[in-house]
């Protein structure tokens, strides 16, 4: 695994990032972000040259209750994701990696750590459907759904392609979506970290203790 550095004229063209149809087996590359790459660096972190913002989101927690992102995970850690309860392979992976990981920390450090899973099938993922699973996961994980294009909206401000849920050939609900996680720092609530699906357990329990300082992995 390769730590890479986004140039920061690249910056926004991190709609670089992989689209996945979960459970479709498709898989589109639109990787256009000029990357440079650090030789022989074992981390599977992406360190972004100039920090994304966080989303102005506010949507639905799995409570039914208004959750403002920007206000709720203010000064604090950060990690973000998109994705679907019903998505088979990509989506639980990552999610349960993470969760995995972060029972590794301390007590006061996962009182501060903040991981949010966004919804990109609100249709079908209801506050009480995104509970269920997430209790499943990681109850400490903050789930949250809304309408479709206010997600949409603020995953393009990461870089995140998100299409509407479609039928695939078989009939069944895919959702293409961005498979990157965002980490936030706390020290200037701005996105500097990226993972993708290949990312493992191994490397978010090394580096949450680093994220959570708002430190390079």
């Amino acid at each position: 695994m390769r730590k890479k550095t986004y140039a920061a004229a690249a910056l926004f063209a991190a709609a670089a990032l992989t689209l996945s149809a979960c459970g479709s087996g498709d898989d589109a590359d639109n990787a256009v972000a000029e990357v440079s790459e650090e030789a022989g660096s074992d981390k599977a972190a992406t360190v972004l040259d100039k920090p994304f913002e966080k989303p102005d989101l506010v949507l639905t927690d799995t409570h039914g209750k208004q959750y403002d992102l920007r206000k709720e995970t203010k000064g604090k850690p950060t990690l973000i994701y998109f994705g679907y309860t019903n998505c088979p392979d990509v989506c639980p992976l990552t999610m349960n990696n993470i969760a995995v990981a972060e029972k590794q920390l301390s007590q006061a450090q996962k009182d501060s750590l903040r991981i949010v899973f966004v919804t990109t099938d609100p249709e079908r993922d209801t506050s009480a459907a995104l509970g269920k699973w997430l209790k499943g996961i990681d109850p400490d994980v903050v789930g949250l759904t809304g309408s479709f294009a206010t997600i949409q909206g603020g995953a393009r401000t990461l870089g995140i392609s998100i299409e509407a849920p479609r039928k695939d050939k078989n009939g069944k609900v895919v959702s293409m979506h961005g498979t990157q996680v965002i980490a936030f720092s706390p020290k200037t609530d701005g996105g500097y970290v990226l993972y993708g699906e290949d990312a493992t357990v191994d490397d978010y329990t090394k580096d949450l203790p680093k994220l959570i300082k708002g430190e390079k992995p």
